[in-house]
C-alpha cells in the first residue's frame, strides 16, 4: 500500500497562495544573478581587449588573445560545473536551507572582488578577474540544484511545473538587465568623456575612464544577490527534506503551516515517517544496484539531454556575430572608441535576449502543466534539429545580404524552441523524479553535464567553427571544419537529444513520492510505477 504522508498530501493539494509567488522571486533572483554574472563578462571582453591589449600603431583596436578570451569567458563555466556537484551534494546532507544562503554570499563577494585587480598591467587584471569568476561560478553552480529543488518542493503538484519554469525563466530577465545595465553605464562614461574613433585617434579612443566601465557592469551584479540574502535567510527547510530525510514530520508540519496557512496534522505522520526510516526501499544510496535499477536510466536521461543541449545552445553564440556585422548592428571596431563599441555590443545582444530567449521561457511557464514536459522538450529538440539543418544546407544562400533578416528569423527561432523547449526542461525535470534524499544531488549532476557541454559548444565550437582556409580563421586560431559543418554537427546533436528524451519520464500531475518511489512499499508493488514511470509518458 502506498504511505501518504499528511503534510506532503497537503502540500501536493495546496492551492496557489503568496507564499509560491515569494519563493519564485526569493529562488527566481538568484537565477536573475547567476545569468546576470555571467553573460555581462561578453559584454565588456572587447573592451578588456582595448585597454589591455592594444599594440601601438596597429590599424585595428586591440583584442583579447584566444587563450586570454577563452579563460574570461570559460573560467566561469569551470566554477559552475563545480559548484553544481558540491552544492547539489551538500544540499541533501546539510538540508537545502543552510547552504541556500551561502551560494548567495559566494556570488556577491566574488561578482565585487571581479571588478577589482591586483596591479594595473595586463596579467594581473586578467589573473584576479579569472580567480574570482571561477569562485564567482562555484556559488552560482549551486544556485541551480538548490533553487530548482526548493521550487519543486513547496509547489503543488498541478502547478509545480510551471514555477519551476518561472525560477528558471528569471535568467531571460538577468540577461536582459544585464544588457540594460551595460547600455546605461557606457551612453553615461560616453556622453561625460568624449573619445574619438580608433580611425581618428588611437591612443585617445581608449579614455582613462574606459576601465571604470567594465568594473562597473561586472560588480552590479552583486546586487540583486545582496538583496535576496534577508529573504532566503527567512525560508524555512523544505517540508519533505524535513520529513523525508531529517524524519521530523512535527517539524515540516509546524514550517509549512506557518508558510501556506493551513493546518496540518502530523500525529498521524509520526508512525508512517517511522515505518519509512525502516523500510530499506527506501534509503539506498546513490551507487547502489536499487538505485540504478530504479532512476539509473532516468539519470542518463537527464544528464545526456541536458549536455547535449548545452553543446548547442552555447554554441550559437558562434555566428552572433555574422549576423551582427551582417545587418550592420556592429560596425568595424576601428570606427568606434571604446566606450561606443560596449554600447553598440550591448544593445545587439539585448535585442536578441527580447527577441528570441524571453518569449521562449514564458511559452513554457504557460504551457508545460498542459503539454506536460516530455512533449515540450521533445518538440524543441525537434525544431532546434530542423532549423539548424535549414541554416547549414544553404548556409551561402543565408550568408548573402539579401537574405540576412531570413538568417536573423531562424536564428532567433532556434533560441525560441531552445527555450520552449529541452533548455527550461532539463531544468525542472531531474528536481522532480528522484527521491528527497538524492534529489538534489542527481540535479547537480545533470546540471553539471550541461555545463560540460556548455564549455564543449562555447569553446570546442569555437574552434571547430573557424574556415578551412588559413588565411580565413580569426587572430590566433588554427583552421577549423567552417561555419556549415559544424552546423550539420550540432544538428545531429540535437536529434540525439531528441532521442534520449525517451529515457526522462513524464512527471506532469503527479507528487513527487509517486515520481521516485517513496511511497510505495518494499513489495512487488514497487515495480509497476517504476516500469511505467521510465517509458515515455502516459
Amino acid at each position: 500500500m502506498p504511505k501518504e504522508l499528511g503534510v506532503l498530501n497537503a502540500l501536493d493539494n495546496a492551492k496557489t497562495q503568496l507564499y509560491h509567488f515569494t519563493a519564485i522571486v526569493v529562488a527566481g533572483m538568484g537565477f536573475f544573478t547567476d545569468a546576470y554574472d555571467i553573460f555581462c563578462i561578453s559584454l565588456v571582453t572587447k573592451l578588456l581587449g582595448r585597454i589591455y591589449y592594444t599594440v601601438p600603431g596597429s590599424p585595428n583596436p586591440g583584442t583579447l588573445p584566444p587563450n586570454v578570451a577563452d579563460s574570461v569567458n570559460g573560467v566561469a563555466f569551470c566554477g559552475t560545473f563545480a559548484g553544481q556537484l558540491f552544492f547539489g551534494w551538500l544540499g541533501d546532507k546539510l538540508g537545502r536551507k543552510k547552504v541556500y544562503g551561502l551560494t548567495l554570499l559566494l556570488m556577491v563577494i566574488c561578482a565585487i572582488a571581479s571588478g577589482l585587480s591586483f596591479g594595473h598591467s595586463a596579467k594581473g587584471v586578467i589573473a584576479t578577474l579569472c580567480f574570482f569568476r571561477f569562485w564567482l561560478g562555484f556559488g552560482i553552480g549551486g544556485d541551480y540544484p538548490l533553487s530548482a529543488t526548493i521550487m519543486s518542493e513547496y509547489a503543488n503538484k498541478k502547478t509545480r511545473g510551471a514555477f519551476i519554469a518561472a525560477v528558471f525563466a528569471m535568467q531571460g530577465f538577468g540577461n536582459l538587465t544585464g544588457g540594460i545595465v551595460a547600455l546605461i553605464v557606457s551612453s553615461a562614461f560616453d556622453h561625460a568623456y568624449k573619445a574619438p574613433t580608433y580611425e581618428q585617434n588611437a591612443s585617445a579612443s581608449v579614455p582613462a575612464q574606459a576601465d571604470y566601465v567594465w568594473r562597473i557592469i561586472v560588480m552590479v551584479g552583486a546586487l540583486p544577490a545582496a538583496l535576496t540574502y534577508y529573504w532566503r535567510m527567512k525560508m524555512p527547510e523544505t517540508a519533505r527534506y524535513t520529513a523525508l530525510v531529517a524524519k521530523n514530520a512535527q517539524q515540516a508540519a509546524q514550517d509549512m503551516s506557518k508558510v501556506l496557512q493551513v493546518d496540518l496534522v502530523s500525529g498521524q505522520d509520526k508512525s508512517e515517517i517511522e515505518i519509512l526510516a525502516r523500510d530499506d526501499s527506501n534509503s539506498f544510496g546513490l551507487f547502489s544496484k536499487e538505485f540504478a535499477k530504479r532512476h539509473g536510466l532516468h539519470l542518463v536521461g537527464t544528464a545526456v539531454c541536458w549536455f547535449l543541449l548545452d553543446i548547442a545552445f552555447y554554441s550559437q553564440n558562434l555566428f552572433q556575430k555574422d549576423i551582427f556585422s551582417a545587418i550592420g548592428w556592429i560596425p568595424a571596431a576601428k570606427t568606434m572608441s571604446a566606450i561606443q563599441e560596449v554600447y553598440t555590443v550591448a544593445r545587439a545582444q539585448t535585442l536578441i535576449v527580447m527577441c528570441g530567449l524571453i518569449p521562449g521561457y514564458w511559452f513554457t511557464v504557460a504551457f508545460i502543466d498542459i503539454l506536460g514536459r516530455f512533449v515540450i522538450q521533445l518538440m524543441g529538440f525537434f525544431f532546434m534539429t530542423v532549423f539548424m539543418f535549414a541554416l547549414a544546407i544553404p548556409y551561402h544562400h543565408w550568408t548573402l545580404k539579401e537574405n540576412r533578416i531570413g538568417f536573423i528569423v531562424m536564428y532567433s527561432l532556434t533560441f525560441f524552441f531552445a527555450n520552449f523547449g529541452p533548455n527550461s526542461t532539463t531544468f525542472i525535470v531531474p528536481a522532480e523524479i528522484f527521491p528527497a534524499r538524492l534529489r538534489s544531488t542527481c540535479h547537480g549532476i545533470s546540471a553539471a553535464a550541461g555545463k560540460a557541454g556548455a564549455i564543449v559548444g562555447a569553446f570546442g565550437f569555437l574552434y571547430a567553427a573557424q574556415s578551412t582556409d588559413p588565411t580565413q580563421t580569426d587572430a590566433g586560431y588554427p583552421p577549423g571544419i567552417g561555419v556549415k559543418n559544424t552546423l550539420i554537427v550540432l544538428g545531429c546533436i540535437n536529434f540525439f537529444g531528441m532521442l534520449f528524451t525517451f529515457l526522462v519520464p513524464e512527471s506532469k500531475g503527479k507528487s513527487l513520492e509517486e515520481l521516485s518511489g517513496e511511497n510505495e512499499e518494499e513489495s512487488g508493488e514497487t515495480e509497476a510505477p517504476q516500469t511505467s514511470s521510465r517509458t515515455v509518458p502516459v
